[in-house]
């Protein structure tokens, strides 16, 4: 598929929606979260039952944070309950920094999400996104986030190496992906939601380009997803190059909108636990009705969760995001005719 069409197609067009959604499928296939992040075939029949009963504009794979972290060699700790999760430190100073070595896509549950997309993108009838973390997250994840805030500064050149090495199984990781299908990726970079803008770009932004720049084309779209306070990071977001921004609930759309160019996609926010999750129909209903009135003069905008939408969200929920999506489009149709 020929993304650049597919993203004119958008800008040229009512308001669509992407939601970060897989999980809530749940519901719907009778799996538990162990099966859908173990196994390959059962992340897709997730996805592909969220496609089947939602108007997406594509399908996403799992947001799971934990991939390139076990591949690296972190331990994981599973729940059928909770979503997968970093749990200690791999590496601690320059030496071990030195000592990692980055892994091929054989290790951990690597080969099982690139199982998932590849199935999607053979069956799924809308683009396929896949999902990877960014850089300064992953490092994070290896280096502890209290430490690698710290090391930043005393120790820039330790960060900028393990830096290189997470971005290079990134990089191998996209080429996968886009090797067996997708016609995306969305690169979860939250960490880097607590840099002050300058070390956004040297510790994010820039390596963040160096993945972008490999793999980006028409048939391929970068969206980079960052829920943290970024209404002072959106330039250097937008130095990366992708073709797409998501945003998280801690910023106001109306803050983030006239700041990304009317040729990139933009996309956010509805909160995933307070409005989703916990929320009310009527809640979710005026959330989206309000989100939708601040984006309707960008036709970039993208309407979306602002993270991903976490299991057990009621079913009924999703629905009226939808729903009051279909009604808001029937009704800017009717004012213009």
């Amino acid at each position: 598929m020929n993304m650049k069409k597919w993203k004119e197609a958008l800008l040229n067009s009512e308001i669509q929606a992407l939601p970060i959604l897989t999980y809530p499928g749940l519901q719907i296939t009778g799996q538990s979260i162990m099966d859908v992040v173990t196994d390959g075939r059962a992340q897709y029949e997730l996805m592909k039952a969220i496609a089947d009963r939602f108007p997406t504009a594509g399908a996403v794979s799992i947001m799971d944070l934990s991939v390139e972290a076990e591949a690296f060699g972190s331990e994981i700790r599973y729940s059928d309950n909770e979503v997968p999760a970093v749990f200690g430190r791999l590496v601690v100073d320059e030496d071990s920094v030195k000592a990692l070595q980055v892994p091929d896509l054989t290790k951990g549950r690597i080969p099982e999400y690139l199982k998932a997309v590849e199935l999607s993108a053979k069956n799924i009838n809308r683009p396929v996104f896949g999902g990877c973390i960014g850089p300064f997250s992953l490092a994070g994840r290896l280096y502890g986030m209290t430490e690698i805030m710290t090391a930043m500064r005393r120790n820039p050149d330790t960060i900028h190496l393990l830096l290189e090495k997470c971005t290079e199984l990134i990089l191998e990781y996209n080429k996968a992906i886009k090797k067996a299908g997708a016609q995306g990726v969305i690169m979860a970079e939250p960490a880097a939601g607590l840099l002050s803008e300058r070390f956004c770009q040297k510790f994010s932004s820039d390596y963040v380009k160096k993945i972008v720049d490999a793999v980006q084309d028409d048939n391929y779209f970068v969206i980079l997803h960052n829920c943290g306070q970024t209404k002072h990071l959106v330039n250097s977001m937008v130095s990366t190059g992708a073709e797409g921004y998501h945003f998280g609930n801690a910023v106001d759309m109306a803050d983030i909108l006239p700041q990304i160019p009317q040729d990139k996609l933009v996309g956010g926010n509805i909160a995933p636990v307070d409005v989703f999750q916990n929320g009310s129909v009527y809640s979710v209903v005026k959330e989206t009705m309000s989100l939708l009135e601040k984006g309707e003069e960008y036709p970039n905008f993208f309407i979306s969760s602002g993270c991903d939408i976490p299991p057990g969200t009621p079913l009924e929920n999703v629905d009226a995001f939808f729903n009051t999506l279909a009604l808001f489009n029937q009704h800017q149709q009717r004012k213009i005719s």
